[in-house]
């Protein structure tokens, strides 16, 4: 399926939908960044993590890293500790079963979106974005390995 979209400028560009599947053997996923966020009235960041979510091959897993040097270099008095606890409890989450504690009853789709919903604390989820990828644990640490180590 195709749409045609006439800019401001007069330009037609065409944008191609792409349901599950006819990307041929691959499906849109989503993701989002896990940033560590120190102090957050400075608004500093640190990526620690990816969240990666892709609804037709059932698929929910996150991947992390934390850079403790780049994390101290923000905010020397930073809990190290802390920080690599609520990484892992996504982590957790993200696998699902007892693991994931009160969320072990959810469905992935609702596992990730609380994971990515905004919110105010050290670590906090970035913007959503999508792709399309024919093995979604492959693509976790494909981005893992691109945005952050």
């Amino acid at each position: 399926m195709s749409e045609r979209h006439i800019h401001m400028a007069g330009h037609v560009t065409e944008r191609h939908i792409t349901r599950a599947g006819q990307g041929g053997d691959r499906d849109v996923f989503e993701y989002a960044l896990l940033r560590v966020v120190p102090r957050v009235e400075r608004g500093e960041c640190v990526n620690a993590g990816v969240v990666v979510y892709c609804r037709a091959r059932g698929y929910l897993g996150a991947r992390t890293h934390l850079d403790e040097a780049r994390l101290l270099a923000l905010d020397p008095a930073a809990d190290v500790a802390g920080v690599r606890a609520a990484l892992a409890a996504i982590e957790r989450t993200c696998a699902g079963g007892e693991q994931a504690g009160q969320a072990a009853g959810d469905d992935a789709g609702r596992r990730y979106r609380w994971l990515v919903a905004p919110r105010s604390a050290v670590v906090q989820p970035g913007p959503v974005h999508t792709g399309l990828t024919a093995d979604p644990a492959a693509e976790t640490e494909r981005l893992l390995n691109l945005l952050v180590r």
